[in-house]
């Protein structure tokens, strides 16, 4: 039986609301439970394995939704093995390049099975321009490059799920003005299941989503956004969706920069993402979370004014001052290093100026 798009809305979020303390009861009985460490935000033992508690709500929004009448067996087959592999790395602990192989494994089942492939890419003056084989490495790096920045922002009670939530609508708001219903439905099952989630993650968290949730959350976000870039881009729709995934990309972004000043592994971890720099700038537990998802709706709303943007000039002013402002978060912050600080100088140089002329 389907049902209409605020039913399945409605029966996905109860479906994880009751799922969710089922899952809680079974890490305590199994056993998977994160430990707090030097570079952990949390002091306290804490269930994990939440994702599965989202993974289920979705299989049930799957069913109520139609979606199964989709020719979606690639990408059903890709969400079922990042499940695995989530499940296997909360219970046992796997290591970063065996989860990272089977990740480019996953891609590679979208790219060649499902066929979803961006082949060419539209400049302005330049006019369409083939991709070939590069499309196809493209694709990869995009699925697997989300998957793991989801996976890297997940370091506090409910800030994965609320900003891949905030994703994923400002993707469904696009797909329901473009008349994408089926990108429209997997928005509406997959947000309502990480809502009905979030209820028992938000802070102070009952349990956490585990790699299980981060990854799970990061492969949805990959493909739905790249169903969206289907075959053929210009560049500011290519460009649209990595604003709306602002957050977990810049923080992606700059922990590479980091490390590489740092002349550390690329995989090392650290206590230097954004959510750690504001907490050590003195903001609260809450209230950081609360701060990022603002970043995030930020983001997003930058990203559909560039959508309904009808001027080359207009989007390239739009993209100056998202780049500008993230210059000045990553500054404030820290996030490469509490020394580079190049725009504040700048500006602070320009004050001195003015200050002595006048």
């Amino acid at each position: 039986m389907e049902f209409s798009l605020p039913w399945v809305f409605l029966i996905v979020f109860v479906s994880a609301l009751i799922i969710t303390p089922f899952i809680i009861w079974l890490a305590l009985k199994v056993g998977v439970v994160d430990h707090p460490d030097e570079r952990k935000v949390h002091t306290r033992l804490l269930q994990r394995l939440g994702g599965l508690a989202i993974f289920l709500a979705i299989v049930v929004g799957y069913f109520v939704s139609g979606l199964y009448h989709e020719q979606m067996n690639s990408i059903i087959l890709g969400l079922i093995v990042i499940v695995g592999l989530g499940v296997v790395d909360d219970m046992y602990g796997l290591t970063a390049r065996f989860k990272f192989l089977v990740e480019i494994g996953v891609a590679c089942i979208i790219v060649f099975g499902s066929g979803l492939v961006i082949h060419f890419v539209t400049l302005p003056y330049f006019g369409k321009i083939e991709l070939g084989f590069f499309g196809y490495i493209l694709t990869i790096v995009w699925i697997v490059g989300i998957t793991n920045a989801i996976n890297l922002i997940d370091g506090l009670d409910g800030l994965s799920a609320g900003v891949s939530a905030i994703v994923l609508s400002t993707i469904g708001v696009l797909a329901f003005f473009g008349g994408k219903i089926m990108i429209l439905t997997m928005v509406v099952v997959s947000v309502a299941a990480i809502l009905g989630f979030l209820v028992y993650n938000f802070y102070p968290a009952k349990i956490f989503m585990g790699d299980t949730g981060s990854l799970l959350l990061g492969y949805l976000i990959a493909v739905i956004s790249l169903l969206g870039l289907y075959k053929s881009v210009t560049l500011f729709s290519f460009i649209v969706p990595i604003m709306i995934l602002g957050v977990p990309i810049f923080d992606t972004l700059f922990a590479i920069i980091r490390r590489a000043v740092n002349r550390k592994p690329i995989s090392a971890p650290d206590k230097s993402h954004i959510h750690h720099r504001l907490l050590a700038l003195g903001f609260e537990h809450r209230t950081t979370v609360i701060l990022i998802y603002i970043f995030s709706f930020m983001f997003s709303a930058s990203a559909l004014l560039l959508s309904g943007s009808s001027t080359l000039l207009g989007s390239f002013v739009l993209i100056v001052a998202i780049i500008l402002f993230l210059e000045f978060i990553v500054e404030l912050t820290g996030l490469v290093s509490t020394r580079y600080r190049p725009l504040m100088k700048f500006v602070g140089k320009l004050r001195r100026k003015k200050d002595r002329k006048g």
